[in-house]
C-alpha cells in the first residue's frame, strides 16, 4: 500500500520490476534513469554481487505532478533475479502498488519465466495482494536478439505460458535499445495511479 505523508501531502508509490535472472530488470531501470534525467530527483542505487546483476534494488523515485493536491512520487525498485534471494525479493515486494513483470523471450529461459510469475504469486500471498488485483503489466524483454540468431519464444507462446490468465498489458521490448521501456512504464503509472486514487479518494 502507498505510503501517504498528510502533512507535506505526498504519497509515495512503490512499484517494482520482477522477473528470473539477467531478464533485464536493471537495464530497464538504467535506460529509464539516463532517459528521464531530468524527471529523477535522486540517484539510483545499484548493489550488484559476483552471481547476480542487482542483490536488493534499484531506487529511482521521481515527481509525477498532484493528485487532489497530493504530489505524486514514484519509486523504481528490482529485486535479484537469481533462486536464492527469494528473501530479498519476497522484501522488497513489502508495500508494493505496482508490479512490471520482465520475461526473457530467449526460448531457454521459457521455464525460468513460468517458474519466476508462480513464485511472484506466491510472494504476493504471504503480503494478503493478489497477482490477479494489483496493477500488474507484463513485459516481453530481449525481442532484438532474434536479429542476432538467438533463438526467441513467439510473443503468442510467451502470452500463453504467463498471461493467459492474467490478461494485463503485456509489449514487447527491448530494455537495451529501448525499445517499448518507456511505454511500459508509462502504462504501469497510469494503471497505478488509476488504483490508488480508487483506494485513497
Amino acid at each position: 500500500m502507498s505510503f501517504i505523508n498528510l502533512k507535506e501531502k505526498v504519497v509515495q508509490v512503490k512499484i517494482v520490476y520482477y522477473g528470473p535472472g539477467r531478464c533485464g530488470k536493471t537495464t530497464n531501470l538504467e535506460y529509464i534513469n539516463r532517459t528521464f534525467r531530468n524527471q529523477i530527483v535522486s540517484e539510483m542505487v545499484s548493489l550488484k554481487t559476483h552471481g547476480d546483476r542487482t542483490l536488493f534494488f534499484d531506487f529511482l523515485p521521481f515527481n509525477m505532478g498532484k493528485i487532489k493536491g497530493y504530489d505524486i512520487k514514484i519509486q523504481l525498485y528490482t529485486v535479484p533475479g537469481q533462486v536464492k534471494y527469494n528473501a530479498t525479493r519476497k522484501l522488497v515486494l513489502r508495500g508494493v502498488d505496482g508490479l512490471v513483470f520482465v520475461a526473457d523471450a530467449m526460448t531457454k529461459q521459457r521455464e525460468k519465466n513460468i517458474r519466476s510469475l508462480n513464485q511472484l504469486h506466491e510472494n504476493l500471498l504471504s503480503y494478503k495482494e493478489s497477482i490477479f488485483k494489483i496493477p500488474l503489466v507484463m513485459q516481453y524483454n530481449k525481442v532484438d536478439l532474434k536479429e542476432h540468431g538467438i533463438p526467441i519464444l513467439p510473443t503468442e507462446v510467451l502470452r500463453k505460458d504467463l498471461n493467459s490468465r492474467l490478461q494485463v498489458p503485456d509489449f514487447e521490448a527491448s530494455a537495451v535499445t529501448g525499445y517499448n521501456v518507456a511505454t511500459t512504464l508509462k502504462k504501469i503509472i497510469a494503471q497505478t495511479i488509476i488504483s490508488i486514487q480508487k483506494k485513497l479518494f
